[in-house]
């Protein structure tokens, strides 16, 4: 059993006889001090033990190096094979020492849900019964005023980077945050639209694309001249990808002489512009556009700076030509 404190700790060992070791500890580990107090019988120097640590542990990102420490303790005569001590010397300050436990062996097949088990726990006592009206109406129905289309990445979770709370956003996630148009593609992002601005009348969709995104970069590897119809069919990612060839095929003639990051980066916003421009191809997301009922805007969210950017869709500016959009209201939070 270890007990942890500011200046000291305690390592209490039980057998036949009690032994108590107390260590008082300096800023410089490999300095500290050893006085012993062990109430047993004494024992031959010759047999004292290297202790090594059986691993070498990461504390704050950092690797502390660890050396043998030369220890002599105390045992019962029945000697317990499991019973290690270990002591690491290091330049890590006293109070970022991560103690290594060697008296039990891990457990075999830990729960890896144990953590998520927590956080629901947290959530239903923190959340759910702080605001148990809301979500017994919620529990009735919903109505968000948002419908957010979103990259799969799981470093780009539109409620944890936009706060939205539960029954604020309509969320559908794919690979690359891409919308087909109404004509062609797969239909399952199709579907949520229809549900969201049908049903249940959302009055904003927002398209969020991100940096670094995997999606757009095996779309901007794919080859120039590859179409839909060439693809094959066992690849379930260029299938879904391709859908976005449009915005390739802009990123590399606009960005064609940077390098294949930054056209890929490019191509990232030029995705999200796309698939604003696949939203009116929707005739009933037209109609609600049009009417001033709805309203479209593109998102995209840096992650290795934590900036986000948005603009919203003109519709009465709009080009005549059906490569272009035009934009309002652009704007970068940061």
């Amino acid at each position: 059993v270890y007990l942890s404190f500011p200046s000291f700790f305690f390592s209490l060992f039980f057998g036949n006889s009690l032994h108590i070791t107390w260590f008082y500890s300096t800023a410089d580990f490999s300095s500290m001090a050893i006085v012993s107090s062990i109430m047993s019988t004494s024992v031959d120097p010759s047999s004292s033990r290297i202790c090594v640590p059986h691993n070498t542990e990461k504390i704050f990102g950092n690797i502390a190096k660890s050396k043998p420490t030369y220890l002599r303790f105390c045992t019962s005569s029945r000697r317990d094979a499991k019973l290690r001590l270990a002591v690491s010397s290091s330049r890590v300050p006293s109070k970022l020492i991560q103690e290594e436990k060697h008296m039990t062996s891990p457990k075999k097949g830990h729960d890896v849900f144990e953590e998520i088990k927590h956080r629901f726990l947290t959530f239903k006592k923190d959340k759910y019964m702080e605001n148990l009206e809301r979500f017994q109406s919620l529990a009735k129905s919903q109505s968000p005023k948002f419908m957010v289309v979103a990259c799969a990445d799981s470093r780009v979770c539109p409620s944890a980077i936009l706060g939205f709370q539960p029954g604020e956003a309509f969320t559908v996630r794919n690979i690359a945050n891409i919308v087909p148009t109404y004509e062609s593609g797969p239909s399952e992002t199709k579907a949520a639209l229809e549900f969201a601005v049908n049903s249940v009348q959302v009055e904003n969709i927002l398209v969020v694309g991100h940096s670094r995104c995997g999606g757009i970069r095996a779309l901007m590897t794919m080859d120039d001249d590859e179409t839909e119809e060439d693809v094959d069919s066992r690849s379930f990612i260029k299938n879904w990808v391709v859908v976005g060839k449009t915005a390739r095929s802009t990123s590399k003639s606009a960005a064609s002489g940077l390098s294949f990051d930054q056209q890929c980066q490019h191509c990232e916003k030029e995705s999200v512009n796309c698939s604003l421009r696949n939203l009116l191809s929707y005739p009933w997301i037209e109609e609600r556009v049009k009417n001033r009922t709805l309203s479209i805007h593109g998102g995209y969210y840096d992650f290795t700076e934590c900036t986000f950017e948005k603009w919203t869709v003109d519709y009465e500016e709009r080009s005549c030509f059906e490569s272009k959009i035009a934009v309002k209201d652009r704007s970068i939070w940061k």
